[in-house]
């Protein structure tokens, strides 16, 4: 349970940063405080998990020959089309994550993923203990 609790809240503050540097992808909040700001990156956080291990499991082993083809370039588009579906799903429940446009996607799945992995080998240790 601590483990999955970590990659929550660092999946949360991957996207934090990512809002900061990529400006196609936003947060709107469900209230203007700041501790609603952080509950909604991390509700966005649990929605992209849940997106990310049921839909992108079935989607990259549907799209299995075209990572193969494109030598995984292909994991960027199908990345970027998880984020859309989150801020779709996000933008459905009435908050969450805007993501304007296709390509806005993309480089906000890229640079998610890089920051994820970066935090993630920084958090290492404490998550190889539990």
């Amino acid at each position: 349970m601590a483990r999955f609790l970590i990659k929550l809240i660092v999946n949360a503050v991957a996207l934090w940063f990512t809002t900061l540097l990529v400006t196609g992808v936003h947060v709107i909040p469900f209230a203007p405080d700041a501790g609603a700001s952080v509950i909604t990156y991390l509700l966005i956080a649990l929605i992209f998990g849940f997106v990310n291990t049921v839909i992108g499991g079935v989607l990259r082993v549907v799209a299995f020959p075209l990572y193969v083809l494109t030598l995984g370039l292909f994991a960027l588009i199908v990345n970027g089309v998880l984020l859309l579906l989150v801020g779709w799903i996000s933008g459905f429940l009435g908050f969450g994550l805007v993501v304007d446009s296709f390509w806005w996607g993309v480089l906000g799945a890229l640079v998610l993923g890089i920051i994820s992995w970066l935090l993630g080998l920084i958090l290492r240790p404490v998550t190889a203990r539990d």
